[in-house]
């Protein structure tokens, strides 16, 4: 379960920002909308603790992650944090076997590969394995993105702007996967979006002025 409680940060102290509190339980999914400049991905950045709010807490699973040094919190982050990117990250090197292990290793738990294919049999992409990501088109990238986020079985999956560079067809199966994956594993999942087509989608919403 993710909470937050008064939420504040500002890059600059004439624009704060002042961050709605939310609530989302195990295997629960919530829809977080706004425009550009309200603060979004500001606020996934926060949940995350890749920023440090000036007030306020991020709890997940009863533990404050603003009372957590530096060291503790990328620890807490690599297990119990999953991050869907707006624009995915990969290792160019490395193959896409190995970009998933790689969460594994950040997180210093065994590599799991019996997991990788496991998951990358259920979000399609089995047969890429062993190749590099940049041999993937946009759709599948995004799908090897959701594997990797959820390769230590988080608590929580935060995904910043999932979709808009998708096309409708792609849209429908990235969020279908995440809302799979998250209940698969029991995980909270929260949505950071401008993307006005998952409005009808998610039940749970929360708009940023």
């Amino acid at each position: 379960m993710l909470a937050t409680r008064q939420l504040t940060f500002a890059y600059d102290p004439a624009k704060p920002f002042s961050f709605p509190d939310i609530q989302c339980a195990d295997r629960e999914a919530l829809l977080i909308l706004g425009r550009s400049g309200t603060g979004k991905t500001t606020l996934l950045h926060l949940l995350a603790l890749l920023l440090q709010p000036q007030s306020g807490s991020v709890i997940i699973n009863q533990t404050d992650l603003t009372q957590l040094s530096v060291a503790e919190t990328a620890a807490f982050r690599a297990q119990h944090v999953g991050i869907v990117y707006q624009k995915p990250h990969f290792v160019s090197s490395l193959s896409v076997i190995d970009n998933l292990l790689m969460a594994n290793y950040l997180a210093n738990k065994p590599q799991n590969k019996a997991r990788a294919r496991e998951l990358a049999g259920q979000l399609g992409f089995a047969d890429y394995l062993g190749k590099k990501t940049n041999q993937m088109s946009q759709g599948e990238q995004q799908r090897v993105s959701i594997a990797r986020a959820v390769m230590n079985q988080p608590d929580v999956i935060l995904a910043d702007e999932p979709t808009s560079s998708l096309d409708d067809e792609n849209t429908a199966r990235v969020v279908s996967l995440l809302r799979q994956q998250s209940e698969q594993i029991g995980a909270s999942l929260i949505v950071v979006t401008h993307d006005q087509r998952l409005k009808d989608v998610f039940q749970n919403q929360v708009l940023l002025p």
